[in-house]
């Protein structure tokens, strides 16, 4: 006998781009089943009592910052739903911290890539079979113990689309060879990159341009390594990717690339390579990653590049009419007083420059190598020169909260000390 099988998701714009890969992956698969997306907690649950289903399964992602409050949002959603529903939490929190998210509250977490492990977990409560055979999940066992079953495959980005009849920014590469200690991407996705092919990536464009849009950006973790299998950049192979993208838009469509939601490494900011994009792309701003003033920073961090090609990069990407926005991390582990100075004296240049300076605050974010580490002290003084930047239109960004998100991560970190890897259940 084969179950009717509902799905239910608590769909929220800071998650969006894993969720519609997620639902592509059903349905491209075939998979039967119903959908429902919440967006309150409460249209969630309402969701829950009327699904049609045998079986609802409930999907939640989040980051790790906003664990804290989806678990009082999942709580609230099983008290308004009677207690119906298989609630599955999954993305990169759920994949460095299953048995936290167990503890927290959800039955099952998604351990890695989830398009795989989603069609594979609809098919086994359409049929009734047991959950540890699906690939990619943890699973509670009798002790309240997170098991894992065998780890979900992580296929050619081609073997999925990114989304189906819904919008957003195409995937084009997964994984990131630039393992920063600081960053989850690599420890999720792999140390090294896949590309979407330009022939999937044009097929995306033709079904967005159906729906009469005509604006394409991108995700990427650096978007000039696209179809680069190493640390320089594939100029020839850019150039494929936007080309195509453009032959498949209408007159007056728009290409984002290197803006949000990608950015590009200052190593790979040339000329030639600023030429090539002022070809093609609409944008008139990129996104640089910095991340520090300090090159004794940088390199403990894993960047692998110095100050020097952040100068050169908002030099060059300004000279060839781009306004640069800069990321930059205060309070990475180890960093002194002196490293922020060199930090904000570089903001400071790079402002004068043209550019805008993107502050953030280090969260020890779980799963990368700094996942334990204790953040930097940011003292008084730092603060007031970034709130000065702020107040002259120099910089903007979220490190306040930012660093009450740290904070926590890093009570997390103690009350779950770093384990060895669970037994899996087959």
């Amino acid at each position: 006998m084969t179950l009717a099988v509902s799905v239910v998701v608590r769909y929220r714009k800071a998650v969006t781009y894993g969720i519609h890969a997620v639902l592509a992956a059903l349905e491209t698969a075939g998979v039967e089943h119903e959908l429902l997306l919440g967006t309150t907690p409460e249209e969630t649950a309402a969701h829950i009592t009327s699904a049609a289903g045998d079986r609802v399964l409930v999907l939640w992602s989040f980051y790790s910052p906003d664990a804290e409050a989806m678990a009082a949002e999942l709580a609230l959603v099983r008290s308004l739903s009677g207690g119906r529903g298989l609630h599955i939490a999954g993305g990169v929190h759920a994949t460095a911290e299953p048995q936290q998210v167990l503890d927290a509250g959800w039955d099952l977490a998604a351990i890695g890539e989830g398009e795989s492990t989603i069609i594979s977990l609809a098919g086994a409560l359409q049929r009734d079979e047991p959950l540890t055979g699906v690939p990619g999940l943890a699973v509670r066992d009798s002790d309240g113990v997170a098991l894992r079953t065998r780890p979900a495959p992580q296929l050619p980005l081609d073997a999925y689309p990114s989304f189906v009849g819904r919008n957003g920014p195409i995937e084009i590469t997964r994984g990131c060879r630039y393992t920063c200690r600081f960053c989850q991407t690599p420890f999720m996705f792999g140390g090294q990159f896949r590309h979407r092919s330009v022939a999937s990536v044009r097929e995306h464009v033709r079904g967005m341009v159906e729906r009469g849009l005509r604006d394409v950006r991108f995700i990427t973790p650096t978007s000039l390594s696209y179809g680069s299998p190493g640390p320089g950049p594939d100029l020839d192979a850019v150039e494929e990717l936007l080309a195509g993208v453009k032959e498949e838009l209408p007159p007056r469509g728009r290409v984002f690339f290197g803006s949000f939601p990608s950015e590009v490494r200052p190593e790979h900011v040339t000329p030639e390579a600023m030429r090539l994009l002022k070809k093609y792309v609409a944008n008139d701003n990129l996104i640089i990653g910095a991340q520090s003033g300090s090159d004794r920073v940088l390199a403990a961090s894993g960047r692998g590049h110095g100050t020097s090609p952040v100068r050169d990069a908002v030099r060059i990407a300004a000279e060839h009419g781009f306004r640069p926005n800069v990321d930059f991390i205060f309070g990475m582990p180890g960093e002194s007083e002196e490293d922020q100075r060199a930090s904000l004296k570089l903001a400071a240049d790079l402002a004068e420059m043209g550019a805008r300076i993107h502050t953030h605050t280090f969260m020890p974010l779980p799963g990368t190598p700094w996942r334990d580490a204790e953040p930097a002290f940011i003292p008084l003084e730092t603060m007031r020169e970034l709130d000065r930047l702020a107040q002259r239109g120099d910089a903007y960004g979220h490190w306040r909260k930012q660093a009450e998100h740290s904070a926590r991560l890093a009570e997390t970190a103690k009350a779950y000390p770093r384990r060895t890897r669970r037994r899996r259940t087959s």
